[in-house]
């Protein structure tokens, strides 16, 4: 049976989500603000979940509604039978996503969804199910704009971004899925090298090598929401685990590279855990010493912004990046992410694109630079394109997001930001703070409001060396005593990982030993 479901993800990501959708068989796709939705059965929301490199949860609605006030919310919410959903002895949560003058605290509309579930459950069966924040059986999602609400299940639970092979970060480390949707901007899938110079903790290389090699990012987690569920059917969702038919072989090498010696080890340790480590080479190294690479290749990078992160000249470091690429990386193609129009002047180079992305709360912009030796005329006479049709359209419509601050403006002011998936958030104004107060005052003293407790790899090494690219002092990181890869061929059964060298996963990478408090 075919259902209708949503997924989320940043802001400038929606065209990358709807083709990653498409390739992967799903119908009726279409994209919105921050979300395409889509038709198909339980497989394809398994695959959707452990397939999709640019989403952030997928979403499975069970109702949509009207609602202008407080009592609406409540009734209408309890007229579902949630006894379809919340097994007893169950536990469950609520994410609330407002934007509405009737809502306007978010925390207001969860308390309002928990009371009318459990008042369900309490007048049906004299019990009440338990509210757990931090790990429940079942999510719910309920989302308001304007008046119009949508409940939803989260068959994701936590953010499809947290990975799971991220073993340490360095300080404002790259969001995964932004960084995957970057890749796939540049339309790269493996056909040659490809460089980040200022590569940090490595979450653009790590993401390059699972695009090249066709990498579902889903191997690397422990669980999915969908998991819990009373139909999850747990057959259909091995078969889809251990299928690795789509993955292909990635004859290139990526090169990831860090002035900082800790940030080289962060990432070197990174590629380590996702089993790459056979196609992702971390070297530290100056952007400054930077070399013409003797092979064809891409670079992706996401240079300091002066935010979170800074250099000793910030606008320096950029006309170095500048100067690197004009004089070091002819006939190849360069995508830049920052955020200040001032860093990208320093560059001092015409993009072809502009394609505005949110990095957190920050509005940047990924410019692709294409490089060329000698004259701009002679290489357009020998048939050179610097900007194509398409890019010519998606730069026509580049100021869509100025049309649209109101997003950021209610962004900005959202007390929690769906936990978190954009990382960056401002708490509400004072004045804002009061009145949603006030109202939960109010609502409490008419309808005796309760709160509700919120407590309630692959075999390592690689091949090849790197002549092109040595920095000062340039050390290539030992990779000897990489973690043992799963079996290239045969079923791998994901309830027998006993880690080490040789040992089998559960799963593919299912990493009982994972730290899961990456960023």
């Amino acid at each position: 049976m075919e259902f209708k479901m949503i997924a989320k993800t940043f802001m400038g990501l929606e065209e990358v989500l709807a083709q990653e959708l498409t390739e992967l068989g799903a119908k009726n796709v279409e994209k919105g603000n921050r979300m395409v939705s889509f038709t198909g059965d339980k497989e394809m929301m398994y695959r959707a979940n452990f397939q999709l490199h640019t989403a952030i949860r997928i979403l499975k609605p069970i109702a949509t509604f009207k609602a202008s006030s407080a009592e609406d919310m409540y009734e209408k919410v309890q007229e579902i039978d949630w006894s379809e959903y919340i097994e007893k002895g169950k536990t469950f949560s609520v994410d609330s996503v407002v934007y509405s003058e009737d809502f306007r605290n978010s925390r207001f509309v969860t308390y309002k969804v928990k009371d009318a579930i459990v008042d369900q459950f309490r007048e049906k069966t004299g019990e009440r199910p338990n509210i757990s924040v931090a790990n429940p059986d079942v999510r719910i999602n309920i989302h308001i704009s304007d008046n119009d609400a949508t409940v939803a299940l989260d068959s994701s639970g936590e953010s499809l971004h947290r990975r799971g092979y991220r073993q340490e970060s360095v300080e404002a480390p790259l969001n995964e899925v932004l960084a995957a949707g970057m890749i796939l901007m540049t339309g790269w899938k493996g056909e040659t090298d490809f460089i980040d110079p200022m590569c940090g903790s490595g979450t653009i290389v790590v993401e390059a090598a699972l695009i090249a090699r066709n990498i579902s990012p889903g191997v690397f987690r422990k669980e999915f929401a969908f998991e819990k569920w009373p139909d999850f059917d747990a057959d259909l969702f091995d078969q889809i685990y251990n299928d690795d038919s789509r993955e292909r072989e990635f004859e290139h090498k990526i090169y990831g590279y860090d002035i900082d010696m800790k940030a080289v080890n962060t990432a070197a340790l990174n590629v380590r855990a996702a089993g790459l480590s056979k196609d992702v080479i971390i070297e530290q190294a100056d952007f400054a010493d930077f070399k013409q690479p003797a092979e064809k290749a891409i670079m992706v990078t996401n240079p300091p912004y002066g935010e979170r992160i800074s250099t000793p000249n910030l606008l320096a470091t950029y006309k170095m990046i500048g100067d690197k690429l004009k004089n070091c990386f002819k006939d190849n193609e360069a995508w830049v992410l920052s955020y200040r129009q001032e860093c990208f002047e320093q560059i001092r180079l015409k993009p072809s694109i502009k394609i505005p992305l949110y990095n957190g709360s920050l509005e940047c912009e990924l410019r692709k630079y294409c490089l060329f030796n000698g004259r701009f005329s002679d290489f357009r006479a020998e048939g050179g394109v610097v900007k194509t049709e398409e890019e010519k359209k998606q730069m026509a419509e580049k100021h869509r997001f100025r049309k649209n601050r109101e997003f950021k403006q209610r962004m900005d002011e959202q007390e929690e930001n769906e936990e978190q998936d954009i990382r960056s958030f401002k708490f509400l104004s004072l004045e804002r703070r009061r009145e949603a107060e006030k109202q939960e005052r109010e609502h409490r003293e008419h309808k005796n409001f309760k709160r509700e407790d919120r407590d309630g790899d692959r075999k390592g090494g690689y091949k090849g060396k790197r002549d092109d690219f040595k920095g000062k002092g340039g050390k290539k990181f030992d990779r000897d005593g990489d973690r043992g890869g799963r079996k290239p061929y045969g079923k791998r059964d994901r309830d027998d990982f006993k880690g080490g060298k040789g040992g089998k996963r559960d799963g593919k990478f299912r990493r009982d030993f994972m730290d899961d408090d990456e960023d």
